[in-house]
């Protein structure tokens, strides 16, 4: 086989002869002639390139700008030209978007009608998480909200029923395998010797960051070996006082099966990015990425997380921390990449806090993630790790020795924020100055101080 096969709109499609790397976007305006899906920051970050892609793990919201052809091989994608019935009735989110003028330009409008007739599908209504991938620079969002309000009280349509959406091109066949077309691993064995034959290849498994490389830097993708069809990768694997998190699973589905068992860390990941790259981004890729501001290293740090990673037939095992060695550069191996990583199961005093410009879809200026032990009113562990606070993911061991064996109080923790400059040197860059970002990570333990013990904190709270 060498093409692309998956459902557009409904109908059997294939993509023959294209780049691995051609996008989903470009692929659908120029070859199809779809311009519904529009080119706004061809980045993943305004949403108005957004298209609805199902396959056997749901339905969900995707930017179509970083999304490469062979990642939707076997799945079915609707753009807004598919929310419309075969007769032309409109999708309750499109009547309601009208009935309620929630369009002005009309630019932004595409994706955010894709976004919200993914919600009323999947029964979703946080409608500010839903949206925090949609720009929108002109009707505001309060018609939005109200038009997705309405829409939420109608059926879903027949024509995006469970019966439409759960016939996916069904089909055993991968696109053809070469290093122009990329490889596509069913397992991981076959990952490990693919990468030991092109050690110099690039893993891509969401292309949050890979899409990019290739829309804004313009780079040519050496031998690109797509992870999304590895079932191993997949897995979330409770194991009584562990839980093994597979390379391959999005920041979405992690975000879902930490609620429970550590909703601090489930609360920091709904800030990560939005929805749409939520669904596609992978915790794998979030750590190998490496970069000092990412936001699931500091609570996998503080959680005390292990790698595990593979080279051929060598696995090992490392704490994350030592992962890191300096900025983008890793303890990995040419040929070596990420299989899991495994927390505890528990660790009821984790708190996470994140500091940005806007409340979503930002970057963060500081992440600060503490994990407390707290017996007889005394600190017995501290384990502590901020991101952009320096070069890489870091620990604040010294934070920690100043805090262990002392006294649960507010001069212990006073002292042990002076201990944070002895530690950290951060930078200034367009997001925070130094001095900023030091006193942030000092006023961060402060309120997870105030915060274990009861205190209310939510920056989403305002107190009298």
């Amino acid at each position: 086989m060498t093409g692309i096969a998956f459902l557009l709109n409904g109908t059997p499609v294939r993509a023959e002869g294209e780049s691995p790397v051609r996008t989903l976007l470009d692929w659908l305006r120029e070859t199809r002639g779809l311009k519904g899906t529009k080119e706004g920051c061809n980045e993943g970050d305004c949403g108005a390139c957004t298209v609805m892609v199902t396959d056997e793990q749901g339905t969900r919201a995707l930017n179509a700008c970083i999304l490469f052809l062979p990642q939707i091989h076997g799945k079915a994608v609707r753009t807004v030209e598919g929310l419309s019935g075969p007769t032309g009735a409109l999708h309750p989110v499109q009547e309601a978007m009208i009935t309620h003028h929630a369009s002005q330009c009309g630019f932004c409008t595409p994706g955010i009608a894709v976004s919200l007739a993914v919600a009323h599908l999947n029964g979703e209504n946080a409608y500010d998480d839903t949206l925090a991938g949609n720009l929108c620079r002109c009707t505001g969002y309060a018609p939005i909200i109200r038009a997705a309000g309405a829409a939420a009280r109608a059926p879903v349509p027949d024509w995006l029923g469970s019966s439409a959406l759960t016939g996916v091109f069904a089909s055993d066949e991968r696109p053809q395998g070469s290093e122009e077309h990329g490889f596509h691993p069913r397992t991981a064995d076959e990952l490990a010797g693919l990468y030991a034959q092109h050690p110099k290849a690039t893993l891509i498994a969401g292309a949050t960051d890979i899409g990019l490389w290739v829309t804004k830097q313009f780079r040519d993708i050496p031998v690109p070996i797509f992870l999304n069809s590895i079932a191993e990768f997949q897995k979330i694997e409770h194991s009584g006082e562990t839980i093994r998190i597979g390379a391959g699973v999005t920041i979405a589905r992690l975000r879902a099966a930490l609620t429970g068992p550590h909703p601090a860390f489930a609360e920091l990941l709904r800030r990560f990015a939005s929805a749409q790259v939520r669904a596609a981004a992978t915790i794998g890729g979030n750590i190998a990425n490496g970069s000092p501001i990412g936001d699931g290293p500091p609570a996998l740090i503080a959680l005390g997380a292990r790698l595990h990673l593979r080279r051929g037939a060598t696995r090992r095992e490392i704490p994350l921390e030592d992962f890191f060695i300096e900025y983008r550069k890793q303890d990995r191996h040419p040929g070596e990449f990420v299989e899991a990583v495994t927390i505890p199961a528990a660790a009821p005093a984790l708190r996470c806090y994140k500091l940005s410009k806007r409340f979503d879809q930002d970057i963060s200026a500081v992440c600060g993630c503490f994990n407390l032990t707290l017996r007889d009113g005394h600190i017995v562990t501290a384990r502590i790790a901020f991101g952009g606070m320096a070069g890489i993911p870091k620990r604040a061991s010294h934070t920690e020795a100043a805090l262990t064996g002392q006294a649960w109080s507010e001069p212990t923790i006073r002292a042990a924020m002076a201990a944070l400059a002895e530690e950290f040197a951060p930078l200034s860059d367009m997001r925070a100055s130094a001095s900023y970002r030091l006193r942030a990570a000092q006023n961060m333990l402060l309120r997870c101080f105030h915060d274990l013990n009861g205190v209310p904190v939510s920056v989403l709270e305002v107190a009298p």
